[in-house]
């Protein structure tokens, strides 16, 4: 219990004192993950409908699949990327390892098979009914795309939000492919895993409360957008 305590105390002067690295590492942290869960959405979502509307030959594989990656460890991931984009790998050539550019495209892979599996289930649970009345009124692919990603708002943004979560708080990518440089791909997870490694508990524990008051705050802040678009 006095770890916590010490540590709420060093999460509370770590950020009233304005630590450099702290800052850089939340700065770090927002900025990488923000882009990564961006374009996820941005690839994922109309992924996602076409798994959840159309039916195809191979459509029960592919979803198995995409299942399957829900639950692909990060470091995994973190070692395909690494050597994708290593000087050995299809795209050393454009020297992305160890930059912010690499940790998104890593934690792109973490978010992706999360908004695709989740939007194709809330495309599944619309109402048939309203795809009959859309092709009935003539609507293209492109309308009944947009209306079906409108009626499923609430459960996309739920989707946002599980995919945000373990993309904010992964590790393993981070830590081979960004390779946890001060002030430039450190985040608060790789730093939290440096100052345990180093013994530096309470430091640890610290940088571990503003992770979470990062992510409370984001949680905040979508909960507050669902709120007014209820209204």
């Amino acid at each position: 219990m006095s770890l916590l305590v010490d540590g709420f105390k060093e999460a509370i002067n770590l950020l009233t004192i304005g630590d450099e690295s702290v800052y850089s590492a939340i700065i770090t942290t927002i900025t990488v993950s923000s882009w990564s869960i961006f374009i996820s959405l941005i690839i994922g979502l109309p992924l996602g409908f076409l798994l959840g509307y159309y039916n195809f030959y191979g459509k029960t594989v592919i979803k198995t699949i995409v299942d399957t990656l829900l639950a692909f460890p990060t470091v995994v991931i973190g070692l395909i990327v690494y050597t994708s984009l290593s000087q050995a790998g299809f795209f050393g050539e454009y020297n992305l390892l160890f930059t912010q550019k690499a940790i998104i495209i890593g934690q792109i892979f973490l978010g992706l098979p999360i908004i695709i599996a989740l939007t194709a289930a809330q495309v599944e649970m619309v109402d048939k009914r309203m795809y009959l009345s859309l092709k009935g009124l003539g609507a293209n692919s492109y309308e009944i795309l947009k209306v079906t990603l409108i009626e499923a708002k609430f459960g996309l943004m739920t989707a946002a939000m599980t995919a945000y979560g373990r993309i904010i708080t992964e590790i393993g990518i981070s830590m081979m492919v960004g390779g946890n440089i001060k002030y430039y791909t450190r985040t608060i997870t790789t730093a939290i895993s440096l100052e345990t490694g180093k013994g530096e508990f309470v430091t640890g524990i610290a940088l571990g409360l503003v992770l979470f008051a990062v992510a409370l705050i984001v949680n905040i802040s979508l909960a507050f957008l669902k709120r007014r678009w209820v209204s």
